[in-house]
């Protein structure tokens, strides 16, 4: 009988099988801690309060926060949705590390690329939406991607107001920086939402129409103007009181360029601790410029009758200043409706507020006396300013 012999497999000593499983405990521990953090480090860097963790990104990140997208998280919309732009976005962002550690980043911080539609599209419906929220404005959203008009080309202040082109964000202020600030950016509502030049000059260029049906529902006919004495008595007063509102849409009307209207922007004031304030326009001045205005005032008003010059003077003491609507005390430049001015008759008018333009500053008070006559004519100022 052949003796079977059973091969017996050599079994490692407990020793070295104590050490191999501490090697592979320590191996598995590591490879979780390694995972958690490199998991952690991804998430936390995706965040937008990350983003402000460097005082660079101050001014992105106060305005971001007062805009309608701060609920939108940054990368939703800096970051590309494939895995091939997430990790680019990540290897940016250690090149981003090494520049401030070695202060080479550049300022104002630029976009190097501009935001894709695709990212715009994660939450909005282009072709659903045809009017803005107030439901007047007509925008068809389609018509204008099937025209290749990219999002940011409208909107590219939704979320940052412009500050890079606005040039408010140098490193010498970021210190200023604060939500105060941000609101205060982001409150120019002109650097925010789409500006009217744009889609103008869009059209423009593109030959679309021009007509304000096109565009808005209402047609852009306030109910003010609707009544039957605005023409007449209203419109003067609302100039006067306001011509700004006037020339949001007006100045779309007039064949020549508007000009006065230019002022500070709010932003720049409060960095440089002024006071806010407005542009100061004349509405009779407005009136002179405007063609649209013009179609009206070169009609000759009906008190304008035969002989009206003889009898102008008490009707013009009365209210001289709708007078002006029209003319001017004298000629100091084109006047689009009428040549005749007060100086037309009168060579030595000049209105109140002369001392404006006066080479020489006078007092508040200031009466004629001899000194005038050094470039003054005596027998014209005399003749209504008379000795007492």
């Amino acid at each position: 009988m052949e003796e079977e012999h059973n091969e017996i497999q050599p079994v490692a000593p407990p020793r070295f099988r104590g050490r191999l499983i501490k090697v592979m405990t320590l191996t598995l521990f590591f490879l979780i801690l390694l995972f958690s953090v490199g998991y952690l480090g991804l998430e936390t860097t995706s965040s937008s309060k990350f983003c402000a963790s460097c005082h660079e990104m101050k001014p992105e990140y106060y305005t971001w926060k007062a805009s309608s997208h701060s609920e939108v998280d940054c990368v939703n919309c800096h970051t590309g949705s494939s895995k091939e732009d997430y990790a680019k976005a990540k290897a940016n962002g250690l090149v981003q590390v090494f520049k401030k550690a070695t202060n080479t980043y550049s300022a104002p911080i630029q976009m190097p690329d501009e935001i894709p539609n695709d990212a715009c599209e994660r939450c909005h419906n282009m072709d659903s939406r045809n009017v803005t929220p107030t439901g007047d404005i007509i925008i068809p959203h389609d018509k204008h991607k099937t025209e290749n008009v990219a999002c940011i080309q409208c909107h590219s202040g939704v979320a940052h107001g412009k500050i890079a082109e606005r040039k408010v964000t140098f490193k010498t202020d970021y210190e200023k920086w604060d939500e105060k600030v941000g609101h205060s950016i982001m409150s120019e509502r002109s650097y925010v939402r789409p500006k009217m030049e744009k889609c103008m000059s869009c059209h423009e260029s593109r030959d679309v129409t021009l007509e304000c049906q096109a565009c808005h529902t209402t047609g852009m006919y306030p109910k003010s103007h609707k009544k039957e004495e605005f023409k007449t008595a209203m419109h003067p007063q609302d100039a006067k009181k306001d011509i700004g509102s006037c020339n949001k849409c007006h100045k779309y009307m007039s064949k020549n360029e508007i000009r006065g209207f230019e002022k500070q922007p709010v932003y720049t004031q409060i960095l440089k601790n002024e006071k806010i304030t407005k542009p100061r326009v004349n509405a009779a001045d407005y009136a002179k410029d405007n063609t649209f205005c013009q179609d009206c005032h070169m009609k000759k008003p009906p008190s304008h009758i035969n002989g009206f010059v003889s009898l102008h003077g008490p009707i013009a003491k009365q209210n001289e200043q709708k007078c002006f609507a029209c003319h001017n005390y004298q000629k100091t430049g084109k006047n689009n409706i009428t040549n005749v001015t007060c100086s037309s008759c009168h060579p030595s008018s000049h209105g109140s507020d002369f001392r404006i333009t006066h080479p020489i500053e006078l007092p508040p008070n200031q009466k004629l006396n001899q000194t005038c006559y050094q470039c003054h004519t005596k027998k014209v100022c005399t003749s209504c300013h008379k000795d007492k």
